[in-house]
């Protein structure tokens, strides 16, 4: 991969290559971190926002938008939970959740955390997910109740499955855009790919 894309998700650079996600669309990463998915899509002018709930690691996307995109508003990155965002329904046309759904302490976190991401999507955008599941290792998680489960790799993690996100791609009234792709990170963890399409 070339040096630009350095740090992108590889799912995330699929939908890339496909042209699902192109010029002139905006962005949105729902618990953007440090900005690992963002250092390409701001250094090549997309209009980029994102939240997380950790104001320092904001900070640190802020003073990446200031050096590769400086036109972009400070307020297009802010410090706050997906639960309870200020950002404007439907700003986005593509929003990004990689790897933060998993953090939820409880179905209801869940479902909050997935309803703040979704509502910033717009009519007809793509919502990029990857998240813990147990598919491909279905009964080797240790529970801690309900969603809550240790995995081998040390973590513990909210995990869903097949039918789950089956279920809430109805629920939201969306369409997916791929099956569903899960990688097993050797028998540790699984790692889920949920794409989908909000209807227009």
């Amino acid at each position: 991969m070339p040096q630009r894309f350095a740090g992108l998700d590889i799912y995330l650079f699929d939908q890339l290559v496909r042209g699902r996600i192109a010029p002139g669309m905006r962005i949105f990463d729902a618990g953007c971190g440090r900005g690992r998915n963002l250092r390409y899509l701001l250094a090549a002018g997309y209009e980029v926002m994102g939240a997380d709930g950790d104001p320092e690691a904001v900070g640190v996307v802020r003073a990446l938008a200031r050096e590769l995109a400086p036109a972009l508003p400070e307020e297009n990155f802010r410090a706050e939970p997906l639960t309870a965002m200020t950002f404007p329904d439907a700003c986005a046309d593509v929003v990004i959740s990689s790897a933060v759904l998993h953090f939820a302490a409880g179905d209801e976190e869940f479902r909050a955390m997935l309803a703040g991401s979704w509502r910033v999507l717009a009519r007809g955008g793509l919502f990029f997910c990857r998240l813990a599941s147990t598919i491909g290792m279905e009964g080797r998680f240790r529970t801690l109740g309900g969603r809550r489960f240790a995995l081998p790799d040390g973590t513990e993690r909210y995990v869903v499955d097949e039918p789950m996100l089956m279920s809430l791609t109805a629920e939201l009234g969306g369409a997916l855009l791929d099956p569903l792709k899960t990688t097993v990170v050797q028998d540790l963890r699984c790692m889920t790919t949920w794409v989908v399409r909000k209807a227009g």
